[in-house]
């Protein structure tokens, strides 16, 4: 193993290079050691760590749809998907993971991302840990991010105490309880009606619903979020009729996203992101081309401010902020700074204008997210279907990593798995949709439904009372580096006592089993609104 090109060894060193100076030390500790240090000057691509490389390595992208599973390092090359920055901007056929590695009793990873993006390549049979500070240039001396090699302990339990540290080092409160809710998006995408909204709002006092979150299709186009479609009310009026019926509000933006033919980027065409002058195509969707707003510029974090600020003010306390990704490519920006650091700037506005709402991050970096969201989505979309080709969207997939990211619950944020979809009339079977519901439940994750509330039968409502019962505890998956998507997960002390699941994604089977599990009491109360809340505890 190699520090800087160096033999790794205990203690302090430096170097200077024409274009940069670090200073550095390796320290012990507990499992493992520790690598930290200053650097000043344009570092530009600076390599970290280099070792032998597995055969088999847990691996992943950089953001939430990210795809994070055990990858054959003799035989892998990555492959640049449509939406060139989806998975990286470490653009390279030899990338195999952002932030972190791990493999049988090891565990490499950064536990920061505040001025570069850390990643890692395969070069030959190594593994080479890279932090890229894009085209910065530091006048003063800033901190390296932080490498941590943990290499004494069972792989879960690693992961599990790097994600501890990634909190610790960028003091992590979690102060707000993971919120059970409703989004429209799964049953009625971009074909939402105002109608639909009424319909399910009248349902809704029928099921242990918190949150009523409207999904995209409300906003006349993206980045002009407070101006509604054709047959929509007013924002602050959806929030209102929310309200009314006994729901806090919710609602989806993508803030660092504008659509070409947007009002705002008509007003505004210099707030994006460019290239060789021009604005620079972030992706594209909703059959336009989406640019990314410039995070280094002043005047675009001002209006981030009074965007979330005046939807607070309506009433929203919780907020999907999605596609966030596009905040942080890389490209042309007011200031001469890593898109990391302006992506920073972007979450940090939206988290003061917010104030004591629930964030839930989506399609977003992961590491530079820490601290600032309340939710983190850790997969890509499920769908109202299980498989598809090339590990697509589908709901078998986006499990996966609902599992194997399971060590940054409740140590970073709450994980979100993504809306179960309980409805008969989907192209998920009895069993699948079970699957996503019982492991959802047994992780302990956020519960959100996306179901036309009408279409739920009776046992349909069981099988989401039976997720909240399983919910509580503490997950952890013991054969995380397992091929085969054949997943053991305990979860101990949970609402049903200690849980054993074994789930197949790849047969769509399950089994699960409570070991000296308390007979547990379910209560329900009713409340002045008619809405049903249920409770769990033990029977003495």
């Amino acid at each position: 193993m190699w520090i800087f090109r160096r033999k790794i060894s205990e203690g302090f060193f430096s170097l200077s290079d024409k274009k940069y100076s670090a200073i550095w030390s390796v320290e012990k500790i507990h499992l493992g050691f520790v690598v930290k240090g200053y650097i000043k000057g344009k570092p530009e691509k600076l390599e970290i760590l280099r070792i032998d490389a597995p055969r088999k390595a847990l691996a992943g992208g950089w953001q939430s749809w990210s795809p994070f599973k055990v990858i054959d390092t003799k035989n892998h090359s990555f492959k640049i998907r449509d939406w060139k920055y989806k998975d990286t901007p470490a653009l390279s056929e030899n990338h195999l993971s952002d932030y972190l590695v791990a493999s049988n009793g090891i565990v490499i990873g950064f536990l920061s991302s505040r001025f570069a993006h850390p990643y890692f390549e395969i070069d030959g049979d190594q593994i080479v840990a890279y932090l890229d500070y894009f085209d910065s240039n530091f006048e003063n001396e800033i901190p390296i991010e932080p490498l941590i090699v943990l290499n004494e302990g069972d792989t879960p339990l690693l992961l599990e105490l790097y994600a501890r540290m990634i909190a610790k080092d960028n003091s992590v409160k979690l102060e707000k309880k993971k919120p059970i809710g409703w989004s429209s998006w799964y049953q009625y995408f971009s074909d939402l009606e105002w109608s639909d909204v009424l319909t399910n709002l009248e349902k809704a006092k029928d099921f242990p619903i918190e949150i009523f979150q409207i999904d995209d299709s409300y906003e006349a186009d993206i980045g002009d979020w407070l101006d509604t479609r054709a047959g929509f009310p007013s924002v602050s009026d959806m929030a209102e009729v929310i309200k009314r019926k006994g729901f806090k509000p919710g609602i989806w933006v993508a803030p660092f996203s504008v659509s070409e033919t947007s009002k705002l980027f008509k007003e505004h065409p210099d707030w994006v992101v460019k290239e060789n002058g021009k604005p620079k195509i972030a992706y594209k969707n909703w059959g336009k081309n989406i640019y990314a707003l410039d995070l280094s510029n002043e005047e675009v974090l001002n209006w981030l401010n009074d965007l979330f600020s005046n939807l607070r003010k309506m009433g929203y306390r919780f907020f999907k902020i999605d596609f966030l990704f596009s905040g942080a490519i890389p490209g042309e920006r007011k200031r001469s700074e890593s898109p990391i650091i302006s992506y920073r700037r972007g979450m940090k506005a939206i988290r003061k204008a917010t104030k004591d709402a629930f964030i839930l991050g989506c399609g977003a970096p992961l590491i530079p997210s820490t601290g600032f969201v309340d939710g983190m989505r850790v997969s890509e979309d499920t769908a109202p279907y299980w498989e598809a080709k090339d590990e697509g969207i589908s709901a078998k997939y986006a499990l996966r990593n609902d599992i194997t990211r399971y060590f940054f619950h409740k140590r970073l944020w709450h994980n979100d798995p993504d809306c179960l979809i309980l409805r008969k009339d989907s192209n998920i079977s009895k069993e699948q949709r079970e699957i996503y519901a019982i492991t959802s439940g047994t992780l302990d994750n956020m519960i959100f439904l996306s179901d036309d509330l009408r279409k739920l039968s009776e046992s349909e409502k069981d099988l989401l009372e039976k997720t909240i019962s399983l919910s509580g505890g503490k997950p952890r998956v013991e054969n995380i580096m397992d091929t085969s998507m054949r997943y053991e997960i305990t979860s101990r002390g949970s609402n049903s006592g200690n849980i054993h699941l074994v789930v197949d994604l790849k047969e769509s089977k399950y089994k699960l089993n409570f070991d000296n599990h308390s007979k547990i009491d379910r209560r329900v109360m009713v409340k002045d609104n008619g809405r049903n809340f249920y409770f769990y505890g033990e029977v003495f």
